[in-house]
C-alpha cells in the first residue's frame, strides 16, 4: 500500500512539473501598460518580447523572481529596433532577471539613473543581467547635472556585450554602489563591452567606470572587469576609479582613452593582462595610477604612452599621513611584475603627488608626504626605440621601492639607474597592430622569485610561465592572433560604431542670407558651405549643430558677415555638438553683440571652434562661453581681432570645484588690437589635483594696445589653469598691470615673448586655490 501511495505521489508530482513546465509563456507587449501587466504576472522562466518600435518616456520598473536556469527575460523583439528614447529609465528588482537588446537613445533619464539594478533601497536586484544593449548619447540637458548609465545594487549581477558611448554631462558612466550589506561582497562582472568615446567633461566626476566611493571604500566589493574595449573614454583622469576592495581588472584594452586605471580608495586590487594603447601625439593618455596597499599589477601591456605625472604609463603615488577616507592612502605592499613597456615616456614615476613644497598653502591634511613602502617591482621590461633620458622619475625618495630582475633596452641613452634595473640589448617585432613582443630570447636574466610569484602562472597571451619564464608581459607569441583592436569582439553583436563608414561630405555655395541659413540647417555633419558673395548683411543668429566648415569662396578676397542681430546676441550659435571651422572670412558686429556663444542653458555636450586666416571686429564678446558649456578645443589661426570690448571670455565655472569651460584653447599667429578687456579669461578654480586641465597655447601672435578697460589688470588671465604656455608673442602698448601670472608650480611656461610698454608676465609659484574636500 506505501510503494501504491508514493508512486501515486511521483507520477502526480511528475505530472505537476511538466504542466508548470508546459506554462512558461512568452508575452508580447506593445506599450507600457501591457509591459507592466506582463512583468506583474512574470513567473520563473517566462520571456517578455517588447514590440519594435520607439517607446518613448517610459519608466520601467523589472520587478521578479526567477530561478537559477529558469531567469525572467525581458527582451526587444529584434534587437536593436526596440529604441527607448525622451525621459525613460529601466530599474531591476528581485532574483534572476535578464534584460536583452534594448536601444537607448534621444533622451535622457529622468531619474539619477539609466539602468539601476534597484528600485529602492530595499527592493534591490541579484543574480541578474543586462546584456546586448546600447545606450548612446542620453545625457541630461546640461553638463552639471549628475546621473549614471549604470548603477549596481546588490549581488551577482552582471552587464555584458553592450556598446555604450557619449556620455557628457557630470557622473560616472557606471557606478558600483555598495551602501549597505546588501550591495557589499558582491561580485558583479563588468565584461565583453564597448565603451566608446566619452568627450572630456572639464573638471572630476567623468569616470568610465567607478567601484564603489570614498566613504564605502573600505569594504570589499570583489567586482570583476574584464575583456572591454575602452575607446577614448576621456571623460576625466580617471577612466577607471577603483573606490573598493578587492576588485580585478583583467584582459581590458584602453585605446587612445585620456586617462589611467586608478586604485583611488581601497585595497587589494588585482591589475593583469590588459593592454594601455596610447598616440604619439597626446601627453594625457595614461596607464596605471597606484594608491593604497596590496595591490599586485601583472602581465600588462603599455604602448606609446606620453602621459605625465598623475598620466604616466606607472604612476605610484605618495599618500598623506593619517589619511581621511577621501584623500590618498599610502602606497604600501604592493608588487608591479612581469609587465611590458613599449615607447612609452618616462614609464616609471614614484612619488606621484608629492606637494611638501606647497606646506605653506595648504592644511597638513593636504599634504602629501608619505612616500610608498615595502613595494616590489620586478621582472619587468622596458624598450624604447628612443632612448628615454629619464625613464625613471622619483618625485620623491624611492627607498621604499625593491627593484629586482628588471631590464631595459634605451639605446645606449644615459639616465640615472637604480640597482635592480639592467641594461640588456634586445629587439622587439610587431606582432599586431600596437603589439610588439621580444625577438630575441631574453630568457638568460635571472628572475626575482618573489612571494607568491608562483601565483603568475601565465602570461598576457595566456602561455605557461612553468616551463618557459622570462621578464615582462610577453613569454612567446600566442598559439593565434588575437586581433585585440578587433572591434567586433566587444559589444553587441548587432550594433556597429559606424567608425568604417565611408561617409561623403558636399559643398554647398550660397549667395545669399536666405541660401547662408537654409543651407546650415540642411547640411550633413561634415560639409562645407561655401560663401560665393562678398558680402551678407545678418539679423538672426546662425545655429550651429553640427559639424560644419564656412568659407570663402576665394581666400584673397574674403567674404564678409555683417552681423545686425540684437544686443547679447551671437553671430554664430554654438550647440551641443556643433563644430564650427570658419575659414577667410570677415566678421563684423555693431559693437553690441557676441561674434561667436555657447546657449545660456541646456548645453547637454560639448562644442568645438576654429577660426582660421580670418577677421573679427565690433563685437562685445569675441566669444562667450556660459556657465555649464564646455568645448573640447577653441582655435584661433592667423586671425586680426580688432576692436572688441571683450576676447575669449571662458570664466564663468566659479564654483571652485575644478570645472573648466574649455579642455585646449589654442592661439597661432593671430593679432589682438584694441580688445578693451581681456584678449583671454580662461578659468579654473578649487583645489582638485586631480583635475589636469585646461590647456591653453598662444604662440606667434601680437598684442596691441589691449586691456586698457581691464579690471584685474591682467590681459591673459589663466587662474588655475594647469598647462599654459606663452612662447614668441609680442606685447606692445597694453594697458595692463600684467601681460600674464602664471602658475609656477605647474605646467605653466613662457618663452621669447617681447614685451613693451605693457605691464610684466610673472611666475607665482603656488597659488591660492579653494580647498574642494
Amino acid at each position: 500500500m506505501m510503494k501504491t501511495r508514493l508512486l501515486v505521489i511521483s507520477v502526480a508530482l511528475l505530472f505537476f512539473s511538466f504542466t508548470t513546465e508546459a506554462q512558461k509563456e512568452e508575452t508580447y507587449v506593445n506599450d507600457i501598460a501591457e509591459l507592466n501587466a506582463a512583468i506583474n504576472s512574470a513567473r520563473p522562466g517566462d520571456e517578455i518580447i517588447m514590440a519594435n518600435g520607439n517607446w518613448d518616456d517610459v519608466q520601467i520598473k523589472f520587478v521578479g523572481y526567477g530561478k537559477q536556469g529558469q531567469p525572467i527575460t525581458l527582451k526587444a523583439e529584434t534587437a536593436g529596433k526596440v529604441i527607448i528614447s525622451s525621459q525613460s529609465d529601466l530599474k531591476l528588482g528581485g532574483e534572476y532577471l535578464v534584460v536583452s537588446g534594448l536601444y537607448f537613445t534621444n533622451g535622457a533619464s529622468p531619474s539619477d539613473a539609466v539602468i539601476d539594478f534597484a528600485i529602492n533601497k530595499d527592493t534591490v536586484a541579484n543574480h541578474s543581467r543586462v546584456t546586448n544593449t546600447v545606450i548612446l548619447d542620453f545625457n541630461k540637458v546640461q553638463r552639471n547635472q549628475t546621473d549614471l548609465w549604470v548603477l549596481f545594487n546588490g549581488r551577482y549581477n552582471e552587464l555584458d556585450h553592450c556598446y555604450i558611448a557619449g556620455k557628457s554631462n557630470r557622473g560616472p558612466t557606471v557606478r558600483i554602489d555598495l551602501a549597505g550589506n546588501k550591495s557589499i561582497k558582491n561580485y558583479h562582472k563588468i565584461h565583453d563591452n564597448y565603451f566608446g568615446p566619452r568627450p572630456p567633461k572639464g573638471g572630476p566626476s567623468a569616470e568610465t567606470i567607478q567601484l564603489g566611493n570614498s566613504y564605502t571604500s573600505m569594504a570589499p566589493s570583489y567586482t570583476m572587469v574584464s575583456n572591454n574595449f575602452f575607446d577614448r573614454c576621456n571623460g576625466e583622469v580617471e577612466i577607471i576609479s577603483s573606490k573598493s576592495n578587492f576588485n580585478e581588472f583583467r584582459n581590458n584594452v584602453f585605446y587612445k582613452s585620456e586617462g589611467s586605471l586608478v586604485t583611488r580608495h581601497g585595497n587589494y586590487c588585482i591589475v593583469d593582462g590588459n593592454y594601455f594603447i596610447g598616440d604619439t601625439s597626446s601627453e594625457q593618455i595614461g596607464g596605471i595610477r597606484l594608491i593604497g596597499t596590496g595591490h599586485w599589477v601583472t602581465n600588462n601591456y603599455f604602448y606609446n604612452l606620453k602621459g605625465k605625472t598623475f598620466r604616466s604609463p606607472l604612476a605610484v603615488m605618495n599618500g598623506i599621513p593619517k589619511s581621511p577616507l577621501n584623500r590618498y592612502l599610502q602606497v604600501t605592499d604592493v608588487v608591479v611584475a612581469n609587465n611590458s613597456w613599449i615607447n612609452c615616456d618616462s614609464p616609471w614615476q614614484f612619488g606621484v603627488g608629492a606637494n611638501v613644497d606647497q606646506k605653506d598653502i595648504l592644511p597638513l591634511s593636504e599634504i602629501r608626504s608619505a612616500r610608498p613602502i615595502r613595494t616590489t617591482v620586478a621582472n619587468n621590461l622596458i624598450y624604447n626605440d628612443k632612448g628615454d633620458e629619464q625613464p625613471i622619475i622619483a618625485h620623491d625618495s624611492i627607498d621604499g621601492i625593491d627593484f629586482e630582475s628588471n631590464i631595459i633596452n634605451n639605446q645606449g641613452v644615459s639616465f640615472k639607474e637604480v640597482p635592480g634595473l639592467e641594461r640588456k640589448d634586445f629587439t622587439v617585432s610587431e606582432l599586431e597592430k600596437n603589439v610588439f613582443i621580444p625577438t630575441n630570447d631574453i630568457s638568460g636574466t635571472e628572475l626575482y622569485n618573489g612571494f607568491e610569484f608562483e601565483q603568475i602562472k601565465t602570461d598576457i597571451f595566456g602561455n605557461s610561465r612553468a616551463d618557459s619564464n622570462s621578464v615582462g608581459a610577453i613569454v612567446k607569441a600566442p598559439a593565434e592572433k588575437l586581433n585585440i583592436m578587433d572591434r567586433s569582439q566587444y559589444g553587441p553583436d548587432w550594433y556597429s560604431s559606424g567608425m568604417a563608414k565611408n561617409e561623403v561630405h558636399r559643398n554647398h555655395s550660397v549667395g545669399s542670407v536666405s541660401q547662408l541659413t537654409k543651407a546650415i540647417k540642411n547640411a550633413k555633419s561634415g560639409d562645407t558651405i561655401v560663401l560665393t558673395s562678398s558680402r551678407y548683411k545678418l539679423k538672426t543668429s546662425l545655429k550651429i549643430d553640427k559639424n560644419l566648415t564656412i568659407r570663402s569662396v576665394d581666400k584673397t578676397k574674403k567674404a564678409s558677415i555683417q552681423y545686425y542681430g540684437p544686443a547679447k546676441s551671437p553671430a554664430f550659435e554654438m550647440n551641443p555638438k556643433g563644430e564650427l571651422t570658419l575659414k577667410s572670412v570677415v566678421l563684423k558686429g555693431t559693437d553690441e553683440q557676441y561674434a561667436f556663444a555657447s546657449l545660456k542653458n541646456n548645453m547637454s555636450s560639448l562644442y568645438n571652434l576654429t577660426v582660421v586666416d580670418s577677421e573679427i571686429s565690433n563685437f562685445d564678446y569675441v566669444l562667450k562661453a556660459y556657465k555649464y558649456s564646455f568645448s573640447e578645443y577653441i582655435k584661433f589661426k592667423s586671425t586680426a581681432i580688432v576692436n572688441c570690448a571683450n576676447g575669449l571670455e571662458l570664466s564663468e565655472e566659479t564654483d571652485d570645484r575644478g570645472e573648466y569651460n574649455a579642455e585646449n584653447i589654442f592661439i597661432d599667429d593671430c593679432q589682438f588690437t584694441e580688445v578693451g578687456k581681456n584678449v583671454i579669461d580662461y578659468y579654473r578654480g578649487g583645489y582638485d589635483e586631480s583635475t589636469v586641465g585646461g590647456n591653453l597655447i598662444v604662440t606667434n601672435s601680437v598684442f596691441t594696445k589691449c586691456g586698457e578697460h581691464e579690471e584685474d589688470g591682467i590681459l591673459i588671465n589663466t587662474y588655475g589653469i594647469i598647462n599654459v604656455e606663452l612662447s614668441g608673442n609680442t606685447f606692445q602698448d597694453n594697458a595692463v598691470k600684467f601681460v600674464a601670472r602664471l602658475w609656477g608650480a605647474k605646467n605653466n611656461t613662457h618663452s621669447n615673448n617681447q614685451i613693451q610698454n605693457s605691464g610684466e608676465l610673472i611666475v607665482e609659484e603656488n597659488l591660492p586655490l579653494k580647498l574642494m574636500y
